[in-house]
């Protein structure tokens, strides 16, 4: 068969038939197609020619062409594979297939085989070569059927039992891969279940839409809160004025209405004459002329070269610059200049194009930068203010690191010593650091503090003046310093701290006063080490008789042998039950050695110790960390408020509130919502003193409550100690007052057995407190005062013994002078007893010759008091209400000279208008007793009540507004207690207490009143918005601690509603959401600026998380807390309690960051083994 076996047919003629040898023909084997069949060659040969006799001669020229094209494909055909071979080398590299490379051959080898197998590849080029020639050839030939390049299945009938190709190659990616290539999987669906061609109606397909279409699909629609519709919201609307009137700013935009001249051209598109001139002309298809009506475009004047300008927020901008360059000297200028950048960044930018404000993007950071650029500036013409500085602390506190901001802390401090204030935020600063906390750290720092502005106040350090009020501020530093280390654990210095101060103030020797603060405390530093008693020991003298004695050659010794101490409890006997987990034994064991031993540990030489007997080191207190705390207090009442703290420190309640102002810190105790009494006895229910903050030998958690009433034996002890100690202070009436406040510790142990229900506890408390109140009344000096016979009254009132407290009120009533309504002390007895009497009654039917009547009405009589005897004449009841309105007229008009007689003159004017509201509520109705109160309320109005706080808050002493909160608490008292006996509506009590505390938001006794009030509403809706408006306007951290109070009781009635089996109730309450509003709640209390340091807010957020079953999140917040709060103890015992398993990594902490912590795990173990 010849080289192109479509011409066969013609040279097989001129061939020899057999002359040929047999290996001529086997060499030309290679050239034969055994495959060929030749009728098909002829049948192709045949339609060519006669497609060529049909179309015109071609030219020869044509021919070359198409053979170089022809060409040109071929040369392109083998450009293809090259690059084919490429990209299959390149996925090999990508798919990192590893080639195996041949091994070298032998050197053995010869080079014949090399030259053979070049022979054998260039045989086999060649023939590919030509087998490419010929399928180009026929190529050729097929493509002039259709002068195409393509073939038509139509066309050649030849092929069509070939149609369908089969791969029998395996895709290896279908191994690597779990599913197919998605591109090889249909994008359709059938719908249906019928064989495919039978029936085309039932034949359907869907097609899949794209991915794209699919998220539109899948995605819900936008919310008020996504960020395009916030975006939406937060830009300014176009402001519309009138031309004429720019400066004219109406609430309203004026309508023009102008009279048509020809009205019948616009009966048409107007029929109704409901259209402006200007509407009916342009519906007409006419310009309006009018120049009056021209639109005016008030951002013309800031468009320029296509940017979008805020015209109200430029001109803002404008304003203040102009403030801060002509007066730079204006702090507050440059303070709201800074705070309007938080409400510049809200809107889109001022200063950006239209396509800048869409995609703008409001980052944290560049709000920052902006005011940290202001306030240095501002820094750079004020270089001496102190609040500029602290204000770009603030800011810098967001993007440093805490090492850098110390560092800037320290050289504010080093410029400004003398700035007490400066000092407050500095040690707040470095309290809540986490990262470098540590207790003795922290108190070394109060210590540097102290002496520094004690150098001050002396005028050691001559470079700096001393600031007014510096001293005031030195005690309430203490007074924190004291807190902080009792939250800590460290219960023994805090207490030492007091004594020395104490010491240090009221047994000076007279010697060392001309002194400066520095050479006294080397004079004290002797004292304190030599093992004499300290204030609250037995045998205490003072600083200044052992001075004196060491002057004369030191004391005589006389060993007395105490018999009545109390044996130290044995170790064995504090674990009671061992079954318990070992974290449970632990908190057991750990409050009870908190209860017990929060005296500081000294020798007892009777016994002779020595230092080394004492088992725990940590309970002695050594003179290095008290002698730098040591401070003078030159102004009596500063040296009064020292003791009231140290007694209310000890959990003494006292008659004023004299804690340092917002002292959030220190806040530590969840019974600030105890109602004490209140529902009982609404008239008289008692107002804890310093709720809120744990008393020195109580470190309860949430879930435990208190453990125990008061103190144990030698806690009591050391608080009568105390007060023996201090009466030989005082005399007269600082020494009644004293009187007062023991006797009122006596009786809040009283109520706190009341509150517990404890019957046998009650007899035996109510035994040593009527004890203790007989041995006060029968000092000669207490014999006539009506304050203490008013205690021990009440106190036999509430120890149910109504009788007694009867003849004891009559009794002070009857030796009291006959001072009538001008003696403070007889119209406050006179109240408590009336408001007693008035809790007894049923209903107000016979009221009017009620008991009560009868003192209210004695108390207006000059003459001498006389027991009930079941009457009261209807003339004295009149005399008795012309007198009232008399005197109260008279005090509500007079003008108090100075502030003791203010103190005094308030006083009276409140029990005054108790007296006379009672009475009218008895003898006229409630109405009348409302009109009074109304009456008092807007007389002491008059006085702002921030002016009235800032003038008196650092010192403590009451004033008008103090008078006036009062007033308002008896008002609210009323209102309640008539409430309870009788119908009234619940609106007058609502604003009465909405106004108040508006007034007074940090008033603990008026929020309890007002969440037990609108505890009994049906909707929240009134309370929610008063909490969030209260929260706005004030940075008291109360009204957030009552608004989460209250949701929580809300949520706790709503579940034990839901939990009752009673049918249809479900509907009543229509609440949801609950927990994550009081979540919300928590989290926005939190980050005020009094909250984020509070303990007792953080407890509480902890607890509630705990409660609602959500550990993880709870633990995460747990870190949070001691993130802000790290000196708080109790925090760390709540988290063992609630993660018992994670007991040693919590206590790993504590030792690490100094807290107290008075059971090691290893002693557990040695417990527990015994």
């Amino acid at each position: 068969m010849a080289l192109f076996p479509a011409f066969a047919g013609a040279a097989e003629p001129g061939e020899t038939p057999a002359g040929s040898s047999e290996g001529s023909r086997k060499d030309l084997d290679w050239l034969s197609n055994p495959s060929f069949s030749t009728e098909d060659a002829l049948l192709v040969h045949q339609r060519t020619t006669e497609a060529a006799n049909s179309t015109p001669e071609k030219s020869p020229l044509i021919r070359t062409t198409s053979r170089s094209e022809l060409s040109g494909e071929s040369d392109s055909d083998e450009n293809l594979k090259k690059s084919s071979k490429k990209r299959r080398k390149k996925k090999k590299k990508h798919h990192h297939y590893k080639t195996k490379k041949k091994a070298k051959g032998d050197s053995s080898s010869s080079e014949s085989d090399v030259d053979t197998k070049h022979v054998k590849d260039r045989a086999t080029a060649s023939g590919r070569n030509r087998e490419k020639e010929a399928a180009a050839n026929l190529g050729d030939t097929t493509s002039n059927l259709t002068n195409n390049r393509f073939v038509w299945l139509d066309d050649i009938q030849a092929f069509t039992a070939e149609t369908f190709r089969i791969d029998k190659k395996s895709d290896p990616a279908n191994w690597a891969y779990k599913s197919l290539y998605r591109g090889d999987i249909a994008r359709y669906k059938r719908k249906g279940e019928s064989c495919l061609g039978i029936d085309a109606k039932k034949q359907c397909i869907t097609w899949d839409s794209p991915a794209s279409q699919k998220k539109q699909l899948q995605r819900r629609p936008e919310r008020y809160f996504s960020k395009n519709n916030v975006k939406t919201l937060n830009t300014d609307g176009i402001p519309v004025c009138n031309k004429s009137s720019p400066s004219d700013s109406a609430a309203f935009i004026p309508v023009f209405q102008t009279e048509s001249s020809d009205p019948s051209d616009t009966t048409e598109v107007n029929p109704l004459g409901i259209y402006d001139p200007s509407t009916t002309v342009w519906l007409q298809g006419k310009g309006y002329k009018g120049a009056e009506h021209e639109p005016v475009n008030t951002q013309q004047p800031f468009q320029e070269s296509g940017i979008n300008v805020n015209p109200i927020l430029m001109t803002k901008v404008e304003e203040y610059n102009k403030k801060v360059r002509e007066n730079p000297r204006d702090i507050n200028a440059w303070m709201e200049f800074v705070s309007f950048q938080d409400e510049l960044m809200r809107g889109p930018s001022p200063y950006a194009s239209m396509g800048e404000q869409e995609v703008r993007r409001k980052s944290l950071k560049l709000i920052l930068e902006k005011k940290l650029a202001i306030l240095e500036r501002a820094i750079e013409s004020n270089p001496s203010n102190v609040d500029l500085k602290l204000a770009r602390l603030k800011v810098c506190a967001e993007f440093w690191e805490p090492p850098a901001l110390i560092k800037e802390w320290q050289k504010l401090i080093f410029i400004h010593p003398n700035n007490p204030e400066l000092w407050k935020k500095y040690l707040l600063f470095c309290q809540s650091q986490f990262s470098t906390f540590s207790v003795s750290k922290i108190n070394g720092l109060y210590g540097k503090c102290l002496t520094t502005l004690a150098a001050v106040q002396d005028g050691s350090m001559v470079s700096h003046p001393p600031l007014p009020g510096t001293e005031e501020a030195m005690l309430a530093i203490f007074i924190q310093q004291c807190h902080f280390l009792r939250q800590a654990g460290h219960s023994e210095k805090a207490v030492s701290l007091f004594q020395a101060l104490i010491d240090f103030t009221f047994f000076k020797p007279d010697s060392v006063k001309d002194l400066p603060t520095k050479g006294q405390v080397e004079f004290f530093e002797p004292f304190w080490d030599s093992g004499e008693p300290r204030i609250g020991e037995k045998g205490a003298r003072g600083w200044r008789a052992w001075m004196h004695q060491q002057e004369k050659g030191g004391w005589i010794a006389v060993d007395k042998p105490d018999d009545d101490d109390e044996e130290e409890i044995d170790e064995d006997e504090e674990i009671k039950d061992k079954t318990l987990p070992k974290w449970h034994i632990w908190l057991d064991i750990e409050y009870s050695r908190e209860a017990r031993h929060w005296l500081p540990w000294r020798p007892d030489k009777t016994k002779k110790q020595t230092e080394e007997d004492c088992e725990d080191p940590e309970r002695q207190v050594l003179f290095d960390d008290l002698g730098p705390s040591m401070i003078q207090l030159s102004n009596p009442d500063l040296q009064h408020q020292l003791l009231y703290s140290f007694l209310q420190f000890l959990g003494v309640p006292c008659i004023n509130k004299l804690f340092p102002p917002n002292l959030y810190i220190a806040m530590d105790e969840n019974n600030i919502f105890d109602n004490v009494l209140s529902d009982e006895k609404p008239l008289t229910s008692v107002d804890v003193p310093l709720s809120g903050f744990n008393s020195i030998g109580h470190m309860d958690t949430m879930l435990r409550g208190r453990q125990h009433i008061g103190h144990y034996k030698d806690g009591e002890e050391f608080i009568q100690n105390v007060f023996h100690a201090l009466y030989l202070l005082f005399s007269g009436k600082e020494k009644s007052h004293l009187s007062i406040c023991w006797l009122q510790y006596e009786i809040s142990k009283v109520v706190q057995c009341l509150q517990t229900k404890n019957k046998k506890k009650l007899k035996a408390q109510g035994r040593k407190s009527k004890k203790l109140a007989k041995n006060l009344l029968k000092a000669p000096d207490n014999r006539n005062d009506l304050s203490l016979w008013k205690l021990y009254a009440y106190l036999e009132w509430l120890l149910g013994n109504i009788d007694d407290a009867r003849k004891v009120f009559d009794t002070a009533l009857s030796t009291a002078e006959t001072g009538g309504l001008k003696s403070p002390k007889l119209c406050s007895l006179s109240l408590l007893y009336a408001q007693l009497e008035v809790e007894l009654l049923k209903s107000l039917e016979g009221a009017v010759t009620s008991r009560a009547v009868h003192i209210l009405t004695k108390l207006t009589e000059s003459g001498p008091y006389v027991p009930y005897n079941g009457q009261v004449l209807s003339v004295n009841v009149l005399k008795a209400r012309k007198t009232y309105e008399h005197a109260v007229q008279d005090y509500l008009s007079k003008a108090p000279v100075s502030d003791r007689d203010q103190v005094g003159e308030s006083n009276q004017l409140v029990n005054l208008v108790g007296c006379y509201a009672v009475f009218q509520y008895l003898t006229v109705g409630i109405d009348a007793a409302v009109l009074i109160y109304a009456q008092a309320s807007e007389k002491l109005q008059v006085p702002a009540p921030e002016e009235c706080e800032n003038t008196g808050a650092n010192s403590g002493v009451q004033n008008l507004p103090s008078a006036l909160e009062a007033v308002t608490l008896l008002h609210t008292n009323l209102l309640r207690f008539h409430m309870k006996i009788s119908v009234y509506p619940l609106n007058p009590l609502r604003e009465a207490l909405t106004e108040a505390l508006r007034r007074y938001p940090s008033n603990q006794s008026l929020w309890r009143s007002y969440i037990q009030v609108q505890g009994k509403s049906h909707t929240a809706s009134k309370a929610r918005r008063f909490f969030d408006g209260v929260t706005r306007s004030t940075n008291s951290l109360e009204p957030w601690l009552f608004a989460i109070q209250a949701e929580q009781l809300r949520k706790k009635l709503t579940e034990h509603v839901q939990r009752a089996d009673v049918g249809e109730i479900y509907s009543t309450i229509p609440e949801t959401g609950l927990t994550n509003r009081i979540i919300a709640l928590f989290e926005h209390a939190i980050q005020s600026e009094n909250g984020t340091h509070c303990p007792l807010l953080w407890r509480m957020y902890l607890n509630f998380l705990v409660s609602v079953g959500k550990k993880e999140k709870s633990k995460g917040l747990f870190y949070k807390a001691i993130q802000n709060c790290p000196w708080t103890k109790v925090l760390y015992m709540d988290a063992i309690e609630y993660f018992p398993d994670q007991l040693q990594e919590t206590l790993d902490l504590m030792t690490e960051k100094e807290l107290r912590v008075r059971v090691p795990v290893e002693e557990l173990d040695l417990l527990l083994e015994v």
